[in-house]
């Protein structure tokens, strides 16, 4: 099984007498010679170096007490999150599900081998507590695709140790300073070995030109959306906080920008994609609103009186949160690994690369993307209205989800337009999440209810009491009423922040 650890390392180009005396920077009190590992990894990658590309790299490794295949994504300047499987000949599926989304079909093969001679120092504080590993790397890189080569190097590394306080590495950075000893250009060293080899890794675009016509402005919103959607893929795979919800919002943010933006790009050639970014939402959402709603009652049941709360609610909740939890999470991973998904990412890549831009694209952005937010404004606005005019109950709770539906999308819209138009989108943006929240906020407690009537029947069945789950019910009544009343104000005022 693959295991994860957070590494927290900063890189130096080394200077011809090595290390220079660490004892005394900051907390380090001793520093314990640790003798030499002999290290020996691949690095691998696609033939057009997509995981480089992304930033991430993948290795098997052999050598040193970590051996195995490791695959690093970037989490801060100086911050990786190494995901560590077993050593094996070939990949490992778990390893390799992380990475699907980048390589899909193409082919994994090696880019350069690394074998390094590794001087290992312990700094150690006071108390004898391992506070960061310095190494002194000797590098010998062979290019083992395109036209080959070789390079040899010399670095040093310093990692933080599990738990140790970031702020060794600052004294020791500036010990090292004072020695003449400066931070690597390079990022890492299957960065510098393309480097030095005769061809630099892939890399992310750097800073691209400023957008100048209303298409460009919405190409590069869309192309930030893609890109979201693949660096959420593995901690959807990972179960992380919150990456299901931001991989839901990116599709949603694709799909609204399809529609808002029509006069820029032809409908007819999106709505294809369109329509397999719907199903994919939908995937994501099963799960994510499951987890919603599950924490909306807990916290609820947790605000009960005591003698509101009888027979085992809690247990029964929780129980019907593992298995909502266990049967959706399953079925989002087939999703993952799943052609229709795979096949989707190729055609967004393929409509990103020649998009179906249409005459106004080519327009100054101002009034074209003012334009498409006055729409959305008087979309938004037959919505609300037509729910407000309904009495409570069903009809009404469908119609205000339906508007809540329209004002994510204005509000998408407003975000996408911000670089063009600067303050009133940002308002209107703000103004729209607002709404959005209070509706949303309606819609859970739809569903919250429906939940609670359907666990207070399982509950009678069994014998149980139904009282707790009726006061729950009772309570989010009372909740859906209140954001009913505040609704026309907070209508009002996001009606004024759009276009006229």
């Amino acid at each position: 099984m693959a295991d994860v650890k957070r590494e927290i390392e900063r890189k130096y180009e080394a200077a011809d007498g090595g290390l220079p005396e660490l004892a005394g920077a900051g907390a380090v009190a001793h520093v314990l010679d640790r003798g030499v590992v002999e290290l020996d990894a691949v690095y691998y990658d696609t033939a057009d170096e997509r995981l480089g590309a992304a930033s991430l790299t993948l290795r098997r490794r052999t050598g040193g007490a970590d051996a195995g295949w490791h695959l690093k994504f970037p989490v801060a300047p100086g911050v990786r999150d190494e995901i560590r499987a077993p050593l094996s000949d070939t990949l490992p599926e778990e390893i390799a599900a992380l990475v699907r989304s980048r390589v899909r079909g193409a082919e994994l093969v090696p880019v350069v081998r690394l074998r390094s001679a590794r001087d290992v120092r312990h700094l150690v504080g006071a108390d004898g507590a391992l506070l960061a590993e310095a190494s002194v790397d000797t590098v010998d890189a062979e290019r083992l695709n395109r036209a080959g080569g070789t390079a040899r190097w010399t670095e040093i590394e310093v990692e933080l140790a599990d738990g140790a306080d970031p702020a060794v590495l600052d004294a020791v950075e500036e010990r090292l300073a004072e020695a003449g000893v400066r931070p690597s250009k390079a990022p890492s060293k299957v960065a510098e070995a393309l480097r030095r080899t005769g061809g630099s890794r892939a890399r992310p675009a750097g800073r691209a030109a400023e957008p100048v016509t209303a298409g460009d402005h919405v190409l590069t919103y869309l192309r930030e959306q893609r890109e979201a959607i693949l660096a959420r893929d593995p901690g959807v795979r990972r179960d992380l906080p919150d990456s299901v919800h931001q991989m839901r919002v990116a599709t949603r943010r694709l799909r609204s920008a399809f529609t808002s933006f029509g006069p820029v790009l032809d409908r007819e050639a999106t709505a294809p994609v369109a329509a397999e970014l719907k199903w994919l939402a939908r995937e994501l959402g099963a799960g994510r609103d499951q987890e919603v709603l599950a924490q909306r009652l807990s916290d609820a049941l947790d605000a009960l009186p005591p003698g509101e709360v009888t027979g085992p609610v809690r247990e029964r909740l929780a129980s019907w949160a593992a298995a909502r939890h266990g049967s959706t999470r399953g079925r989002l991973l087939g999703v993952l690994d799943s052609a229709r998904y795979l096949a989707l990412l190729d055609s967004l890549d393929t409509l990103l690369a020649d998009p179906p831009l249409r005459t106004k694209a080519a327009r100054k952005p101002g009034k074209v993307l003012t334009r498409a937010l006055h729409k959305e404004g008087d979309k938004l606005a037959r919505l609300v209205t037509a729910a407000l005019d309904l009495p409570p109950g069903a009809d009404r709770d469908h119609a205000l989800h339906q508007a809540r539906k329209r004002a994510k999308r204005a509000r998408y819209a407003a975000e996408a337009a911000v670089p063009a138009l600067g303050g009133p989108a940002r308002a209107l943006a703000r103004a729209a999440k607002k709404l959005t929240s209070l509706l949303g906020e309606h819609q859970d407690s739809v569903l919250a209810r429906q939940t609670l009537r359907e666990l207070a029947a399982v509950a009678h069945a069994a014998g149980e009491s139904a009282f707790t789950y009726g006061v729950l019910h009772e309570r989010e009544e009372r909740a859906a009423r209140r954001t009913e009343r505040k609704l026309p104000g907070t209508w009002t005022k996001a009606r004024s922040a759009f276009p006229r």
